[in-house]
């Protein structure tokens, strides 16, 4: 007979390992690719299978927020899952950008399960002398 070496945590160990596949978003589904082309900032996400009208997008200072819901699919109670892994309900994803936007010129496009926003940079204001007049 085989000695078996007792864990007392390990289902502790089990039950935090598996919580990922517990219907809690990945940080993998909210990945974002944020880069600069010419004049402007380009952030794009993939979010597949979500309503272009359930996805919010604004300019809060100096962030970039995201926001949706993918709804949850009616199930059936004759489904019987092996695997449950994708995400359903709200998202929200937050990004400080790097530079000043002009937030009236923000476009976001979504097509093929790709979010694109574009975030046109401010015109930097150059360098100079403001005399300033002081009141006695």
């Amino acid at each position: 007979m085989a000695i078996v070496k007792w864990e007392p945590f390990g289902e502790f160990d089990r039950f935090f390992n598996d919580l990922p596949a517990m219907n809690m978003p990945h940080l993998s589904d909210m990945a974002v690719d944020m880069y600069e082309d010419g004049n402007n900032i380009i952030a794009e996400m993939s979010v597949p299978g979500i309503d272009a009208e359930k996805i919010d997008v604004s300019v809060e200072g100096n962030y970039l927020r995201v926001t949706g819901r993918r709804d949850e699919e009616k199930e059936h109670k004759t489904k019987q899952f092996y695997s449950k892994e994708i995400h359903r309900g709200s998202f929200e994803r937050a990004l400080r950008l790097p530079a000043a936007v002009n937030e009236g010129k923000v476009v976001a496009e979504y097509k093929d399960g790709l979010l694109t926003v574009t975030l046109p940079k401010m015109e930097e204001r150059k360098a100079g002398k403001v005399k300033v007049v002081v009141k006695k």
